[in-house]
């Protein structure tokens, strides 16, 4: 039988805006691209302040140093009368006391524009976010205020040109060095770049009806696409072709795909699928391209989906609010937080040392779960409760940026 705990609620909270997208910055590629900044500091100080450094980064610091974990998060109302904001969010999570700042740390206002999608830059670049009809790019900023030195972001002078007026994008994704980009759009076209230059790898007009996820393989040479409702593409990414169709079967809907990488360097796709009886993970070889497994994980219908950096599990967030923590080994649910949120859990990403899960969701809220070492392989249930509130006007969310009653 297994046990249950409870959720702290200080690692849940609301910031004002539906949430679409969330991300954990990467704090120390960033870090080395962001040095304080000081025009008055002679060479003899600043090679000093190096030196400084150096022997810092040489003693052992904790992994979960509260100021190195920041949460970027992206929403908002749309471009209607609602009077919610869009923005893009930086909030701090302190793995100590397993809590999310109450207020975000940093906040860009959109004006009338939803980043409806956003990617963080792997190696701390900055952030581009999918607007209704463009794409945008934003610099991390670092602002002095004092003796501190805050994070923050600012529109970048990099533009996108290639982006601009290509609809709603409704997938983003770097490749793991972030040397490739690749961007998918409702209308179904398929855009692969070079990263920063922004040359053309593939632009495949009719890729899908409608597009709505992307992940690279670990080894950045392939790249599978999912449609709304069709079969599953593997491009391979020097060539720029396909190579391969993932059908589905029965009555499957394809909701979301990401590639891991086994602890011998095996690669395999998990593809989170909806069913008549809920929610699967489907199993794909990366060699052959053939079906491995299917297994039936819940009951209610999958919304979005994610794999830890070191592959050892799978998460799953779901229409009425439940975050599913898998087990890749056998596919069994290790973690169940019941009504993590009191909405569709819109995204999910982990940790880049595997060690925390955030999620969001279009009822405002960001929570962060942390990943317990689950070696006797017990069920794990969470129990959240809310109060009792009418969610329904939350689900109404169109990608034309309307939220209807």
């Amino acid at each position: 039988m297994g046990k249950s705990r409870e959720a702290d609620p200080q690692s849940l909270q609301k910031y004002g805006v539906p949430l679409y997208s969330a991300a954990w910055l990467p704090y120390k590629e960033l870090r080395s691209k962001l040095q304080p900044r000081d025009d008055h500091v002679d060479s003899s100080k600043q090679q000093e302040q190096q030196q400084q450094e150096e022997e810092e980064e040489k003693i052992p610091k904790p992994s979960a140093s509260s100021h190195e974990h920041y949460v970027v998060l992206a929403g908002g109302g749309g471009e209607g009368s609602s009077g919610i904001p869009n923005a893009v969010l930086l909030s701090c999570f302190d793995f100590s006391s397993n809590s999310l700042s109450s207020q975000p740390v940093a906040k860009l206002g959109l004006g009338s524009q939803l980043p409806y999608r956003m990617v963080v830059h792997p190696g701390g670049d900055g952030v581009i976010c999918a607007f209704p009809s463009s794409c945008r790019f934003f610099d991390w900023d670092e602002v002095k205020d004092n003796e501190d030195h805050k994070l923050g972001l600012k529109p970048s002078k990099k533009v996108l040109t290639q982006l601009e007026d290509v609809g709603q994008q409704l997938a983003l994704a770097f490749n793991s060095d972030s040397s490739v980009l690749a961007v998918g759009g409702e209308d179904g076209n398929l855009r692969v770049f070079k990263w920063p230059g922004m040359e053309i790898i593939l632009n495949e007009t009719q890729a899908h009806a409608s597009l709505k996820d992307l992940c690279f393989s670990p080894d950045g040479k392939f790249l599978v696409s999912m449609g709304q409702r069709d079969l599953g593409r593997v491009w391979d990414v020097t060539s720029s072709t396909a190579v391969a169709s993932l059908p589905k079967e029965n009555d499957e809907i394809f909701a979301s795909c990401r590639f891991s990488q086994k602890s011998d360097q095996a690669q395999v796709l998990y593809i989170a699928a909806i069913t008549d009886k809920g929610s699967s993970i489907v199993t794909w070889n990366t060699s052959s391209w053939k079906r491995m497994s299917s297994k039936h994980v819940a009951r209610e219908p999958v919304s979005s989906f994610n794999v830890s950096p070191d592959g050892k599990l799978l998460a799953m967030g779901m229409t009425q609010g439940d975050v599913l923590l898998v087990n890749s080994t056998n596919l069994r649910v290790q973690t169940l937080i019941r009504k993590a949120h009191l909405g569709i859990v819109t995204a999910l990403a982990f940790s880049h040392d595997s060690r925390a899960l955030v999620s969001a969701s279009m009822d405002s809220s960001a929570r962060v779960t942390l990943i317990e070492d689950n070696k006797s392989g017990m069920y794990i249930a969470i129990q959240i409760f809310h109060p009792v509130i009418d969610v329904s006007a939350m689900v109404g969310y169109r990608p034309d940026n309307s939220i209807t009653d």
